[in-house]
């Protein structure tokens, strides 16, 4: 004679402790004597279906099924239940965190950062009711963290603000959202902790700076060095793509052959800067300052078709000698005294723009746009197509 104690199936309240011997029929006839039901399949607590009955040991916790699958415990827990009861609440989940219990939806969890952890414990690719982690004995999941510092990143999912009480230290916050990866609120927090603890640097970074912030950055994370002082700093070769370098002082720094493409640049300050050779396709450069810069050998042509928009920016005794600058946008760009040799200025649109005393020699301008444009002093010579009236005529 063996004893095992029963449970119906999704639940661990009401066991019943049976004995038996042996028979794996016998035992399901007594499970249904004692639950009233028509017992037909055994479950172990993992979930596996016991159908021989030399698998089961003595004292061993069983499940009792009349047929359907096994269900886990959460399924039949008080709170659960209740959810399942209100209409359109399949999406609510109960934590546990550091014992004290947090009430939110599944879309709150995966929705703002899709990639965290949290994310991934409550992600189903059918939809289904994941148990991603243990549960206490009220269903909730269980998470060994701090509540405290865990409060305000909740409230960040759910509404994309970070609010923080006088009372929660920031760098508590931010070590849950590096365990937790949420990564979009970290930038945020490293501000808030400088700022507390009077860090704020207004001096230049340097490329060791940058390329910590590249290498400790996921790549589908937004980057930004907006308003960032980099003057004189040497990033060269870096691949600096999607950046936002909006109004950030690059005032003599070195960008040779770097990947600038589809970065913004708008208003930002690269005065005498060197971006010999590199990649701009796609930039938004609208309003920059490119006095006296080096941009020989740029490619500005993006074979996709999105076009460099360098409109209002200024390239007064700018060298771009020898740059692909198919289609890119001058509108009203100052190019005063700029080198543009043996550009290739196809379809560009430089209407408006003031090109006195600018070189243009053996530039491509075919189906350039020039109207409105300072021609002044201009020179033209050896051009490789020829410049028709109509390009500079209003």
């Amino acid at each position: 004679m063996r004893r095992v104690v029963l449970f119906q199936n999704g639940s661990q309240v009401d066991g019943k402790v049976v004995l038996w011997s042996g028979c794996l029929k016998n035992l399901l006839s007594v499970a249904s004597t004692k639950f009233q039901i028509t017992a037909k399949r055994l479950f172990t607590s993992q979930g596996g279906e016991i159908d021989d009955p030399s698998l089961i040991k003595n004292e061993e916790t069983l499940y009792v099924s009349e047929g359907e699958p096994f269900k886990a415990f959460l399924e039949s827990s008080p709170q659960f239940s209740l959810l399942r009861q209100s209409p359109g609440s399949q999406d609510w989940v109960f934590l546990n965190v550091g014992g004290q219990l947090f009430a939110t939806t599944r879309s709150t969890l995966v929705t703002k950062e899709p990639t965290s952890m949290l994310a991934r414990m409550f992600s189903a690719p059918d939809g289904s009711f994941m148990s991603p982690s243990a549960v206490d004995s009220q269903g909730a999941f269980l998470i060994d963290r701090s509540p405290v510092y865990f409060e305000p990143l909740l409230n960040y999912l759910r509404h994309g603000q970070l609010i923080l009480d006088k009372n929660v230290n920031p760098s508590g916050v931010l070590e849950e959202a590096k365990f937790f990866g949420i990564e979009s609120v970290t930038l945020t927090l490293e501000n808030i902790i400088q700022e507390e603890q009077g860090l704020t640097d207004h001096s230049a970074l340097s490329r060791r700076d940058v390329i910590t912030s590249l290498v400790s950055t996921s790549h589908i994370s937004e980057l930004r060095f907006q308003g960032v002082n980099l003057e004189g700093a040497d990033l060269s070769k870096l691949d600096l793509r999607h950046i936002n370098f909006k109004y950030a002082n690059l005032r003599n720094s070195t960008l040779k052959w770097a990947n600038l493409s589809y970065c913004c640049l708008e208003r930002a300050d690269l005065s005498h800067a060197n971006l010999e050779g590199a990649v701009l396709l796609g930039v938004k450069m609208l309003c920059a300052n490119l006095e006296g810069a080096i941009l020989q050998g740029c490619n500005m042509e993006d074979p996709a078709g999105c076009r460099a928009n360098m409109e209002g920016v200024n390239l007064k005794g700018a060298n771009l000698e020898g740059s692909q600058m198919a289609g890119v946008n001058l509108r009203v760009a100052t190019l005063k005294n700029a080198n543009l040799q043996n550009c290739d200025l196809r379809g560009a649109v430089l209407a408006g723009a003031d090109l006195e005393n600018c070189d243009l020699s053996g530039s491509d301008l075919h189906e350039a746009n020039l109207r409105g444009a300072n021609l002044k002093d201009a020179a033209f010579e050896l051009m490789l197509t020829p410049l028709h009236m109509s390009q500079a005529i209003r």
